[in-house]
């Protein structure tokens, strides 16, 4: 104890050492979107070709709902059977892992398979699928990443974030 009144009051305060994490940037999550989309057309495609998609569309023939369902469940299990391994283990999709980014919690750790995964794909996926405002809904996702925190909106719903490995 200091004897001087007029000294300020000591306290032993801890502050916690800050977080050594980076964020990825913009253009690394962009870059891995891409390289996971372009993975995932390597099947679509030739399932739209081969049940005839492109045929109906060259005559004029938009398709139908149940259509667009099954194209958007081949999607999701594409998904799911190229990254789910990834995603589990190390955060990472595939276009994550060649750009040497993950995705973690808010405290840094490999996110939930069973809570943060489902919410954060489930935001992504699903609004996308909605007839007519689908697609400006996740331009809206998207353009999130021009906040100061760098996330998506799905990140701010799964509670995620996505940083440099």
């Amino acid at each position: 104890m200091n004897d001087d009144v007029y000294a300020p009051p000591q306290s032993d305060i801890d502050v916690a050492p800050k977080s050594q994490e980076i964020l990825a940037s913009r253009w690394e999550r962009l870059w891995a979107s891409l390289i996971d989309t372009v993975i995932q057309m390597v099947v679509i495609i030739p399932v739209m070709y081969y049940t005839g998609f492109f045929q109906q569309i060259m005559k004029g023939h938009e398709p139908s709902l149940q259509y667009n369902l099954a194209i958007a469940g081949v999607g999701l299990i594409t998904f799911i059977v190229f990254h789910i391994k990834f995603l589990i283990s190390s955060g990472q999709t595939i276009g994550k892992k060649i750009l040497g980014i993950k995705i973690v919690d808010l405290h840094g750790q490999l996110p939930s398979i069973k809570t943060n995964l489902p919410i954060r794909y489930a935001v992504f996926f699903i609004p996308a699928q909605i007839p007519i405002i689908g697609q400006l809904l996740s331009i809206i996702n998207i353009l999130f990443i021009f906040g100061k925190e760098k996330r998506c909106l799905h990140d701010y719903a799964a509670g995620t974030k996505v940083v440099e490995v």
